[in-house]
């Protein structure tokens, strides 16, 4: 089959989702293909920061998404050398929804899903993978598709925009390589059990040469454990007793139900990268997200930055698709928009990874660098500076006008 839409998304993530939600808001014909057949994947992007709950807001889902499963984080600290926990970002002293909202994923994207339903230019097919680009004259004029059962099909577009994540289909086959930064770790997620007035926070654990990051969940704990690159071959190797005393020996106060991990196959690995594409686009496509810049996990902002970048895309290309006469030139701009945001995002978690998470894997030193410590006590209102950049960001960007609605 041959069909044709205005914009293909491919991608059912958080960027795909909000850009073809306000695409459609302003009456362009938009199609996103989805390879699976619903969005229940765990230890996906789940912090949603304050730059995205005020865009709920802005398209009238505010309410809506307030009422989705989450915890709220209002601070994010660190232990010093002697284990005292050092708040490094206060999230209450932003003024419009003064946390970070804990939701599943799939909550979110059900969330947009439904929104986006309730448009007539929106269209979503699940069970839907892009398995190859459409070529001609000289542009790229859609894809081709295969569905869970079989069949295949092409479907023209006038832009095709690749949200497809860090392993992208559309980045691969338009031979758009990212440039590689190195990075210390990788990351293996798990859960494990919450009592009903455990803590709140967000604090790492740093000994010893383990880091682990505890993320408090409704009704468990998902925790992050970093060592290595390189090293998830190995960890199976060791088995699973070896691999709950590395978490026991992080997180001490977690030994007493470390046994409820039961099998290393609850154990998910992260291969981490940071890396960024030189150019996001060819003539007919464009990469944003995930796609055109992989983000490490260190302060979770790679949900919101992808978020932002579709809002960016939205405001700069409703026009021409509108019009028809959707440029290179237009492309160009949504990638000179978010360049400078993502390049000091990355930069920033550059200097965590040197500063803070090779000294603690290499046995250097258990938390902060001292210097940081005495600054963060003598000075608590930077509290401000790291809550703003990790919540706000560097650019954040509100929803244009076609796509707001009342609440």
């Amino acid at each position: 089959m041959r069909e044709h839409t205005n914009c293909l998304v491919v991608g059912g993530g958080p960027a795909g989702m909000v850009l073809a939600l306000l695409l459609a808001r302003a009456g362009v014909d938009v199609t996103v293909l989805e390879k699976h057949g619903d969005f229940l994947r765990d230890f996906r992007g789940d912090t949603v920061h304050p730059s995205t709950i005020r865009l709920m807001d802005d398209l009238g889902l505010g309410e809506k998404f307030a009422a989705l499963p989450q915890s709220k984080l209002t601070t994010v600290s660190i232990p010093d050398e002697e284990g005292r926990d050092i708040v490094m970002a206060d999230f209450r002293v932003l003024k419009h929804h003064p946390y970070v909202a804990m939701v599943p994923q799939w909550d979110l994207l059900n969330l947009l899903a439904d929104a986006g339903r309730a448009e007539p230019h929106f269209h979503l097919r699940m069970n839907t993978e892009a398995t190859d680009l459409v070529h001609e004259g000289g542009r790229i004029a859609g894809v081709r598709y295969r569905t869970t059962d079989g069949n295949t099909g092409e479907l023209r577009a006038n832009l095709v925009v690749g949200c497809d994540g860090r392993w992208s289909v559309v980045r691969r086959l338009a031979n758009l390589r990212p440039k590689e930064y190195p990075v210390p770790m990788d990351t293996w997620w798990f859960r494990l059990p919450r009592e009903a007035n455990e803590r709140p926070g967000l604090t790492p654990g740093m000994r010893r040469g383990h880091f682990a990051v505890v993320i408090p969940r409704e009704g468990y704990f998902q925790i992050a454990y970093l060592a290595p690159k390189g090293l998830d071959e190995q960890l199976r190797a060791e088995g699973l007793d070896a691999f709950r005393a590395r978490i026991a020996a992080v997180l001490p106060e977690f030994a007493d139900r470390v046994d409820k991990l039961e099998s290393m196959d609850e154990v998910k690995h992260l291969d981490v990268r940071l890396n960024l594409l030189r150019r996001w686009h060819i003539k007919g496509l464009l990469c944003i997200g995930d796609a055109a810049h992989a983000m490490s996990p260190i302060a979770g902002v790679g949900i919101n930055l992808a978020v932002q970048d579709a809002v960016a895309t939205a405001r700069l290309l409703a026009g021409p698709l509108l019009r028809g006469r959707l440029t290179s030139a237009d492309l160009a701009r949504v990638q000179r928009r978010r360049w400078l945001p993502t390049v000091l995002v990355q930069g920033l978690q550059r200097v965590m990874h040197a500063g803070v998470v090779r000294p603690t894997l290499d046995e250097q030193r258990n938390g902060p660098p001292r210097q940081v410590v005495r600054i963060m006590n003598r000075l608590p209102g930077l509290r401000f500076v790291p809550a703003y950049l990790i919540g706000i960001g560097f650019r954040p960007e509100r929803a244009p006008g076609f796509a707001r609605r009342p609440a």
